[in-house]
């Protein structure tokens, strides 16, 4: 009878700690480092848990992550903003280990500046 009562308990630690891995921490990213570029979207994701973009300067292509769809919405980022070909400035932190990806901070798109972490 006891297992009865502790087994969903349980399922629900395990199911709970089993995705825990799979979020990222913003620490990753090194904050003493800021770049400020603009370059061209090659291809971009706006879906959860964070919208992405490949975006390519002169010489070197960015992943960059950017917010969740939801935040870039409400701050008037739509994903028809974010298409293949559009210019993009981005002002953000590179990662600590993943070279080519960056967190952005910021973006400049269509004439208008987005602050993603405020």
């Amino acid at each position: 009878m006891n297992l009865l009562k502790i087994t969903p308990f349980a399922l629900l630690f395990f199911l709970g700690t089993a995705f825990a891995p799979l979020h990222h921490g913003w620490a990753d990213y090194d904050q003493t480092k800021v770049l400020d570029y603009t370059g061209i979207i090659e291809e971009s994701k706006y879906e959860n848990p964070h919208a992405t973009a490949n975006v390519k300067d002169k010489d070197k292509t960015w992943f960059v992550v950017l917010a969740p769809p939801s935040r870039m919405q409400e701050r008037g980022a739509t994903a028809d903003m974010l298409k293949k070909g559009v210019s993009l400035r981005v002002v953000g932190y590179p990662h600590k280990t993943k070279k080519g990806e960056m967190r952005a901070e910021r973006i400049f798109i269509d004439g208008k500046k987005v602050e993603l972490r405020k």
